[in-house]
C-alpha cells in the first residue's frame, strides 16, 4: 500500500472526502460503488467495486463462446479494465485499463463497429490491436463494462452475424447483472 500524504477528517455524518487527484487517478466516478474492507491492523480499504467482476465465470465462458462462434479476440471489460479475454493471450490482455475511446462508447451507451469509413480505435491502453465491435453492458440502467471483439489481422469490417453476437453478448451480461 503506498501512503499519499494526504490527511481528511471524517464530518459529523461519518463522511469523508476522497481528494480528487486520487478520483482522477482512480478513475472514480461520482456514483461508482466503493467496496470498503478492514483489516486487523485498524486499516480501512476502499475498493472500487466491480459488479460484472462478479460474473467473472460467466464472463470467461461467454468470451470463449464468442471466440469459438466467430474465431476473432474477444475482450469483456468492467467500466475500468479488461476482466476476461479469450483468442488472445491472457498475460497481454487480463487487467489493463480501458482506454479513452472506449470510456467514451460506454458513456455515450450506444455501440461502436468498424466500417471501412470510420475512424479505428484502440479500446484498450496498451494493447496493439483495433476494436471491430464495441457494445456496452447495461444492466438495471447502469453501465458495467463492454463487450469488444477485435478485428483480424486483415482488418475486415465485422459481419453482421458477428455484430449481432456480441449485441447479444452485451445483453445476456447486463441481465445477468440485474438477476
Amino acid at each position: 500500500m503506498k501512503a499519499t500524504g494526504i490527511v481528511r477528517r471524517i464530518d459529523d455524518l461519518g463522511r469523508v472526502v476522497i481528494p480528487k487527484e486520487i478520483r482522477r487517478t482512480m478513475r472514480i466516478r461520482e456514483g461508482d460503488p466503493l467496496e470498503i474492507y478492514t483489516d486487523a491492523d485498524g486499516e480501512v480499504i476502499f475498493k472500487k467495486y466491480s459488479p460484472i467482476g462478479e460474473l467473472s465465470n460467466q464472463t470467461k465462458q461467454y468470451a470463449e463462446v464468442l471466440y469459438r462462434n466467430t474465431n476473432l479476440p474477444v475482450l469483456i471489460t468492467d467500466r475500468d479494465r479488461v476482466i476476461a479475454c479469450a483468442g488472445i493471450p491472457k498475460k497481454d490482455a487480463l487487467e489493463r485499463r480501458v482506454g479513452s475511446s472506449l470510456e467514451s462508447i460506454m458513456e455515450s451507451r450506444s455501440g461502436y463497429v468498424a466500417t471501412v469509413d470510420n475512424e479505428r480505435i484502440r479500446p484498450i491502453d496498451g494493447l496493439d490491436k483495433n476494436a471491430g465491435i464495441a457494445y456496452p453492458i447495461i444492466g438495471a440502467g447502469d453501465v458495467s463494462g463492454s463487450v469488444i471483439i477485435l478485428m483480424n489481422e486483415n482488418g475486415s469490417i465485422p459481419t453482421p452475424t458477428e455484430i449481432k453476437l456480441t449485441q447479444v453478448a452485451a445483453s445476456f451480461l447486463g441481465k445477468q447483472m440485474e438477476e
